[in-house]
């Protein structure tokens, strides 16, 4: 195939097929990519991009896959995962360059290591740097916004640009990178000095809590948005949806903004389970909660 081919000029890594998205998500959920790769740096995913545009091949760019739901049919053309080649992270005084594929947790933790203080709310929440920014991702009052000094992007025209934080239309459970589906490539964080002992019982306080108040079992983070001055979760608990199952999707008994995968779920059972949370919440309250998951692949 033209694709397989093309790709295979670009880049040296092991391009697959039929790729079980399942294998690459949080939920454990979803159908084959057509194509999937890892590229081994931003000149190999810029030329993937370029690529994938000139021969109108659809690319879908992810990294951590936490906080999608990615259909029982699958994505089309080509999946690219940003992995080892975008974990490098750089420390000078108390500016921190990390790539868009580190893992939140373990940057939370070098930086602790560092005796760097602002990252303690990160401790403990899934995914990475990329998708964290592109969402202004948060937890105990603290969020992504307060951090980040300038990111760098791709663009889908392959210009590989410098985004300061003022241009970045910061707010809860978003930034413009949204609506513009840039790429995050590297952040540059601004955090503080603080004695270690410090930011280590204060990430451990945060890691209990989110172990005693949040489910085991795959999940996607919290499934929806807070609605102003109000708590998704405790919307879902009061309307009656705690344990709500269809197939093996269920809004999960220890936190309601999470919906679990039991062992079997499949996309179509998990939507369904969204669908019906919605439209509880609304007959119960008149709020109709938005989702902060992404929902991504060929319709089923």
């Amino acid at each position: 195939m033209k694709l397989a081919a093309g790709i295979k000029e670009i880049s040296c890594s092991t391009l697959k097929t039929k790729e079980p998205m399942s294998s690459h998500t949080s939920l454990k959920i979803g159908g084959p990519a057509d194509y999937f790769i890892i590229p081994g740096g931003s000149e190999e995913l810029k030329e993937l991009l370029c690529f994938c545009r000139n021969e109108f091949i659809p690319l879908f760019v992810f990294s951590g896959g936490t906080n999608i739901l990615v259909s029982d049919k699958g994505i089309r053309g080509l999946a690219v995962k940003l992995n080892k080649a975008f974990k490098n992270i750089d420390i000078n005084g108390s500016r921190v360059t990390v790539g868009a594929g580190m893992p939140l947790p373990m940057l939370a933790a070098r930086t602790a290591q560092e005796g760097l203080s602002g990252l303690e709310f990160a401790a403990g929440i899934p995914g990475t740097v990329g998708g964290a920014v592109v969402i202004n991702a948060g937890a105990y009052g603290n969020c992504m916004a307060e951090l980040i000094s300038k990111v760098k992007v791709l663009t889908w025209q392959g210009e590989i640009k410098v985004i300061f934080s003022n241009e970045l239309d910061f707010d809860y459970r978003h930034s413009s990178l949204l609506r513009k589906n840039w790429i995050v490539l590297e952040v540059e964080l601004e955090l503080v000095r603080a004695e270690y002992i410090s930011i280590k019982q204060r990430m451990e306080e945060l890691l209990n809590h989110r172990r005693k108040n949040h489910p085991t079992q795959p999940s996607a983070g919290s499934v929806f948005r807070n609605p102003p001055g109000e708590s998704a979760g405790r919307l879902i608990e009061r309307a009656g949806c705690k344990g709500l199952r269809i197939g093996d999707a269920q809004v999960s008994q220890k936190h309601a903004n999470f919906i679990i995968n039991l062992g079997r779920a499949r996309a179509v059972d998990y939507l369904e389970v969204i669908t019906r949370v919605r439209k509880r919440v609304y007959e119960e309250f008149g709020v109709m909660i938005e989702p902060e998951i992404n929902i991504v692949g060929e319709e089923s």
